[in-house]
């Protein structure tokens, strides 16, 4: 996963909190929220809970460090285009299999607007911290030279399966598929594969050691566009059609050389943006009026490594 989805992800949590805190209010400052067996739950016991908990302190910081971002992007006229954002989420999105990045965000209770707001701030900071960021392309070429075996793509195979619970069903699947069936309707009739069954089967690209070994065995053994079965795994049984082969490649530098460009990258701006967000909050004046969370923002003296760096354009 990558670093950006990673804060996209925790940034679900504290929403959710917020979401349900929100929720609690709306109605009304009393009443009840629910009932177990006729004793009530009531909507204050539930707002200190919401309010006391530590997502509720987790939350805070995060508004108020959306608050710099925000200021300090106002300050320093710092623009992020709506071209830009979308170009970000879209470049999240092509490492996920589709669907996957929106049933995660989903699963984080967050929204479009969620996600757009938080990547806005994500490309704030990256231009806040540009001129601290130095990859050159000595560091590219030591890093490759270094690391190159992890950069080669060993053999892979992409397969489309469906899966039942016994041989005589898989049976009966593989004569329809070679009867000429449709395997969509097929996969989407017979399949016990929860996670692709409405996809066709799909599975996507693989290598070895990925799937379990009577799997493994017959995609890579199979020819491309060969249907084999059934296979029996510790799953069930399994109808498999091999898609597509990609051989085993031996990268070169530059092949490689834009992708280890970007993480070296990402690495020196995981250094600095923590730097650059002590520098604003050392230099911002924060009030917190709740005396449960008098603490969560400490005083700190401003110090030269801390100073936040003027923003390029």
């Amino acid at each position: 996963m990558s670093r950006t989805f990673r804060a996209v992800a925790a940034f679900g949590i504290a929403a959710l909190c917020v979401s349900l805190a929100a929720c609690s209010t709306s109605s009304g400052a009393g009443g009840d929220v629910a009932s177990v067996n006729g004793q009530k739950i009531s909507r204050a016991d539930l707002d200190k809970k919401l309010e006391s908990s530590p997502a509720a302190r987790q939350m805070l910081t995060t508004l108020v460090q959306q608050s710099l971002i925000d200021q300090y992007a106002r300050d320093k006229k710092v623009d992020v285009s709506q071209a830009d954002i979308d170009k970000k989420e879209a470049e999240i999105k092509a490492k996920y299999p589709a669907g996957q990045f929106e049933q995660i965000l989903k699963q984080q209770s967050l929204t479009e607007q969620d996600v757009q707001a938080i990547l806005k701030q994500q490309l704030v900071l990256e231009k806040a911290v540009a001129p601290q960021v130095k990859v050159s392309d000595a560091d590219i070429k030591s890093f490759f030279d270094k690391n190159h075996a992890t950069f080669d793509k060993p053999e892979q195979v992409r397969a489309r399966h469906i899966l039942v619970a016994d041989a005589a069903t898989a049976n009966t699947v593989l004569a329809k598929v070679k009867a000429g069936g449709n395997w969509d309707a097929l996969a989407k009739q017979y399949s016990t594969d929860p996670s692709s069954k409405d996809k066709g089967g799909e599975l996507g690209l693989f290598g070895r050691g990925q799937m379990v070994p009577a799997f493994q065995d017959a995609a890579f053994g199979a020819k491309v566009g060969q249907v084999v079965g059934p296979v029996k795994s510790p799953f069930g049984y399994h109808v498999i059609q091999v898609e597509e082969k990609k051989p085993a490649t031996k990268a070169t530098f530059a092949s490689v050389k834009d992708q280890i460009r970007t993480q070296l990258t990402q690495q020196q701006q995981a250094q600095q943006v923590p730097v650059f967000l002590q520098g604003l909050r050392s230099s911002a004046t924060i009030t917190v009026y709740d005396d449960r969370y008098k603490d969560a923002f400490p005083p700190a003296a401003p110090s030269p490594a801390a100073a936040a760096p003027a923003a390029t354009k």
